[in-house]
């Protein structure tokens, strides 16, 4: 049995991760193929391997089965984890044509919709923020609007990847966040202020204790204006944290020619924080900083068309709290009004 760790109890989990990396090591040595790579997935971070194990013990036939994905990785890499810097897209993984399994039919566990549909005049909204539990959770308790959310792998350059393979760092994705939304009932502004206000989106390549490219903060974007209300809403959230942004911006059509921006987690990771036996883990680091009031930063001919639709009257209640206390709200959405 696997123990808990206690906060701060730094020398004893320190050597419990450098046992259980040393036993990934052993284990990948001795299912090599050859002598330069092995087929075992290790996790990139000494900080995943807690994570990794809530992960096993909350769906472990799900993820024994997709866990030993072949991956080429040399005995450094297993040793040391993944690397702070952005794969380059030759060097990849392949991937595999292939969806990922399960996820057609699948229904949303909350909103109970398929979460590959999108209805007529409905939108996509795509960002990464951290481990992507505490993330979706978020979203699918905006009270109106919301069809779906789900999680996956975005802005990478692998075709349909695995959770092992996009938690190494070789296929350039980070963990992220679909959301299928009514603009008529939610706008895309009350969507990204949440995104900026859920996490510390000047952390670089890593999210609390989550470290990698895997993590790095992101939003991507559809068209002009989302592109506009994204930089827009950045420049002025960037002057009240004070700091650098890092939050990667680009646009969903850039990965194009790499398959496209998204691909769909696991479905034993979808919803993962609303199913029985969850464990209650984010690694977002809300900084407990409100974006701008919309009026001070939006651009004057985008004001009316994405005009918030929830007051601040929700945000002094509902808005993300440092700690992400996300996990610990109900998993139902917040009712029309509860403000």
């Amino acid at each position: 049995r696997i123990p808990s760790y206690k906060p701060f109890s730094y020398p004893l989990l320190i050597n419990r991760m450098v046992f259980l990396r040393r036993s990934y090591v052993l284990a990948s040595v001795l299912v090599a193929t050859n002598t330069s790579s092995c087929a075992a997935f290790v996790p990139s971070k000494l900080s995943k391997i807690q994570n990794t194990t809530s992960k096993v013990l909350a769906q472990p036939t799900a993820f024994l089965r997709n866990a030993f994905q072949p991956l080429k990785m040399g005995i450094f890499d297993m040793l040391m984890g993944g690397d702070s810097q952005l794969i380059a897209p030759e060097k990849a993984l392949p991937g595999r044509s292939r969806k990922m399994p399960n996820i057609d039919g699948y229904k949303h566990y909350i909103t109970g919709k398929d979460v590959q549909e999108i209805p007529e005049g409905f939108e996509v909204c795509v960002f990464a923020n951290g481990c992507f539990w505490g993330s979706e959770k978020g979203i699918w308790r905006l009270p109106e609007g919301i069809h779906s959310t789900t999680v996956g792998y975005c802005a990478g350059f692998t075709p349909n990847p695995s959770y092992e393979e996009a938690c190494s760092g070789q296929t350039g994705h980070t963990e992220g966040v679909r959301v299928v939304f009514d603009p008529s009932k939610v706008s895309y502004v009350d969507i990204m202020r949440w995104f900026w206000e859920a996490h510390d989106p000047c952390s670089g390549m890593g999210q609390g204790n989550d470290r990698g490219t895997q993590y790095r903060s992101g939003i991507y974007y559809d068209n002009d204006d989302q592109k506009r209300l994204i930089e827009a809403s950045k420049d002025a959230y960037e002057k009240q944290i004070g700091k650098p942004i890092t939050t990667e911006i680009a646009a969903a059509s850039d990965y194009d020619k790499y398959g496209g921006l998204w691909y769909y987690g696991e479905v034993y990771h979808q919803q993962y924080l609303a199913k029985p036996g969850a464990r209650p883990y984010c690694s977002a680091q809300p900084q407990g900083i409100a974006l701008a009031p919309y009026e001070e930063w939006v651009p004057q001919d985008l004001k009316e068309k994405y005009k918030p639709t929830l007051p601040e009257a929700f945000w002094k209640k509902h808005a993300p709290q440092k700690g992400c206390s996300v996990v610990n709200s109900p998993n139902e959405p917040i009712a029309v009004g509860d403000w």
